[in-house]
C-alpha cells in the first residue's frame, strides 16, 4: 500500500475504556523491561535491595517506559492502521484522540522523571530520561523509517534497563551493568528480525526500511544467526568476568544453544512457522537468562565448590 493509502485510512471510533489506555503502554513490553531491571537492582548489591528503591525506582522507570511506548503509538498511528499486527491499536482505530495521548504520555513521563529525581538519584532519571527519548524520538521519529539498521541503532535505548537499575541502588555506572546492557543490546536484532522476517510484507506495504524488506529474507535469516553466535558469546562473559558462577554458566550454554538450533533452522529451512517460533523462543530465553543471573547471584557455585562436594 502506498504512502496515499495510508494517508487516506479511516479509523472505526468507539468508545474508550482503561483498556484502551493501558494498551498504549504496551505492558508485555515494560514488564520485560523492568525485570531486567530489577535483576539489575539485585545483581549490584550483596544483600537485599532497599524497599524504596526497588519499588520507586522501578515505578519511575516503568512510568518512563510506558510513555515511550504511547509515544510509539502515536507517531505510528496511520502505519499501524496498515499492518495486521498493529491494526487493532487504541489510536489507530480512533478510540483514543491523538491529544489525549499525548496528554496521557506526558503525565506519565513526568511522573516518572519526578518519582526518579525525587525518590532515587539524578543519575537514574538522565539516564532514563536518555533511553526514553531514544526510543520515543530517535528510534521512531528517525531510524525506524531512515535505515534496515534501525533496530540495531536503536536497540541501545532498550537495553538499558539493567543500568538503570543498577544505577538506581548504587548511584554509579558499573562495568557489570553495562555487560548486562551488551547482552541485551546484542539479543534485540535475531529476536526482532525473526518478528520482522514473519511481519515482511506488512512493513513493505508501508514503507519502512526493515532488513527483510531491504536485503531480503535470506539475508536476514544468515544475520539472525550470526547475532544468535555473537549473543552465545556475549553470554559467557559473566562468568568469565566473575560476575557469575556456574548455575549462570550452565544455565547460559544450554539457554544460548537452543537459540543457536532454532536460529539455524531459521536460515536453513522455508518452514513459515519457524521465524515467530524463534521470535517466541527468544523471549523466553531473555527472561530465563536474567532469571538465572538472579539465582546465581543468591545462590553461588564455584568450580572449587564443586571439586569439594566431589571429594578432589
Amino acid at each position: 500500500m502506498s504512502r496515499e493509502n495510508v494517508a487516506e485510512a479511516e479509523p472505526q471510533s468507539s468508545a474508550v475504556s482503561w483498556r484502551d489506555y493501558y494498551e498504549l503502554c504496551k505492558p508485555n513490553v515494560v514488564f520485560l523491561m523492568l525485570l531486567t531491571s530489577i535483576i539489575g537492582m539485585f545483581m549490584a548489591v550483596p544483600g537485599m535491595v532497599p524497599w524504596r528503591v526497588l519499588v520507586f525506582g522501578n515505578l519511575g522507570i516503568g512510568l518512563c517506559a510506558a510513555a515511550a511506548a504511547a509515544v510509539n503509538h502515536l507517531v505510528d498511528r496511520r502505519i499501524d492502521l496498515i499492518m495486521a499486527r498493529t491494526h487493532n491499536r487504541p489510536i489507530a482505530q480512533g478510540r483514543l484522540k491523538t491529544v489525549n495521548a499525548a496528554i496521557f504520555a506526558a503525565v506519565l513521563g513526568v511522573a516518572g522523571m519526578a518519582i526518579l529525581l525525587v525518590e532515587i538519584n539524578a543519575l537514574t532519571a538522565w539516564l532514563t530520561l536518555a533511553s526514553l527519548l531514544g526510543y520515543a524520538v530517535v528510534y521512531t521519529l528517525y531510524l525506524k523509517r531512515a535505515t534496515p539498521q534501525n533496530i540495531v541503532i536503536g536497540g541501545i535505548a532498550g537495553a538499558a534497563p539493567p543500568l538503570l537499575g543498577w544505577t538506581a541502588v548504587t548511584g554509579e555506572i558499573h562495568g557489570h551493568a553495562l555487560l548486562l546492557v551488551l547482552i541485551i543490546f546484542v539479543w534485540t536484532p535475531p529476536h526482532f528480525w525473526a518478528l520482522a522476517i514473519h511481519r515482511r510484507d506488512d512493513y513493505a506495504k508501508v514503507d519502512i526500511p526493515m532488513l527483510p524488506v531491504t536485503h531480503g529474507i535470506p539475508f536476514t535469516r544468515e544475520s539472525v544467526l550470526y547475532y544468535t553466535i555473537l549473543l552465545f558469546i556475549c553470554t559467557l562473559l559473566p562468568y568469565l568476568t566473575g560476575m557469575s558462577g556456574l548455575i549462570y554458566l550452565l544455565s547460559a550454554l544450554i539457554l544460548g544453544l537452543v537459540f543457536l538450533y532454532h536460529a539455524v533452522r531459521l536460515r536453513f529451512s522455508t518452514d513459515p512457522k519457524l521465524p515467530m517460533k524463534t521470535f517466541g523462543y527468544s523471549i523466553t530465553y531473555l527472561f530465563a537468562l536474567f532469571t538465572a543471573l538472579l539465582v546465581d547471584h543468591y545462590l553461588p557455585v564455584t568450580p572449587q565448590a564443586v571439586a569439594g562436594w566431589l571429594g578432589a
